[in-house]
This record gives structure tokens, sequence and C-alpha cells, in this order.
């Protein structure tokens, strides 16, 4: 059997454009991860690390935003008890506010945050935009940490063509 040969040439000529994709597609992928401890007492928020940027093909493209974030909340005795508030910015706005808290050990008053957030965003923009998350410390007492015990957090943007 011949073995063909296909020329870059050939191969660049039949690969659709991102104006050519149907609505929906997928036009690109970044994904960015954080680890880096981070503690707060403080019911404003502050960056939780989290970070990434995209810059749509399109000024009609979505931007389809997955966030997985950890943290762990050490409960200080007094307030309304262990609470870690968590939220999305784009390019410093706020979009989106998603907080949790989960399996509650009180013999250490310790909780165990996970939370995750899916947003489809309609930024309208062919610039650079930046998605990052940040954290609160939501019930005034103890201590809020994100990425504890070398957890890992993710963040990944997809533009999906409109």
């Amino acid at each position: 059997m011949p073995v063909s040969t296909i020329q870059n040439a050939s191969l660049a000529s039949g690969v659709p454009s991102a104006a050519k994709l149907p609505a929906g597609s997928v036009l690109q992928v970044v994904q960015s991860s954080f680890s880096t401890q981070t503690d707060t007492t403080s019911n404003s928020y502050i960056d939780t690390g989290l970070t990434a940027s995209i810059t749509p093909t399109s000024s009609s493209s979505k931007i389809l935003v997955l966030v997985s974030q950890t943290g762990l909340v050490k409960f200080g005795g007094s307030g309304n008890g262990p609470y870690m508030g968590l939220r999305l910015l784009r390019s410093g706005i706020e979009i989106i506010i998603f907080e949790r808290q989960i399996l509650y050990n009180a013999s250490t008053q310790e909780v165990n945050a996970a939370s995750s957030t899916v947003y489809l965003d309609s930024p309208a923009t062919t610039s650079s935009t930046t998605y990052k998350t940040q954290f609160r410390n939501a019930a005034l007492s103890g201590t809020v940490r994100i990425c504890a015990d070398t957890t890992t957090a993710t963040i990944t943007l997809m533009e999906i063509a409109a």
C-alpha cells in the first residue's frame, strides 16, 4: 500500500477558521492552577491567587468558566459558625458569588470547604480578559484557609463560538 504525503499548504487550507465553526464549538481552552496556602480572618474579599486570562477571537464569543476551589475553615468559637465566601471576577468586576461549607468536625472545630462553579460569561470583547477568584471569612470568627493541606485549585476558560 502506498504511503501518502500531506503537504503543509493543503493541510492548512483544509482547516476551518473560527469564523466557519458552528455555534457551540470550542475555539480555545486556557487552564491555570494554584496551590499556595493563603489564610484570612477578614470579612473583606482578598485574592485566592487563582487567575487565568483569555483573549476571545470574537466579541460575540461566550467564555465558559469552570472553577474548583478548596479550603479549610477553623471555627473561632463565636459568630455565625464557620463559613467561607468565594466569588468569581472578570477584569475586577464580580460576576458570581459561590460559597460552601461541608464536613464539619466538632472535635477540631474545622470545616473542610469545597466549592466549584460553572459560569457562561459574555464579555463582549476581543481584548485580554482576566478571571480570578477571591475569598473571605464570612463568619467573622476563626480563620479561612485556601489550598489547605496542599490541595490545588483550578480554573478553566473555554471560548465558545456564538
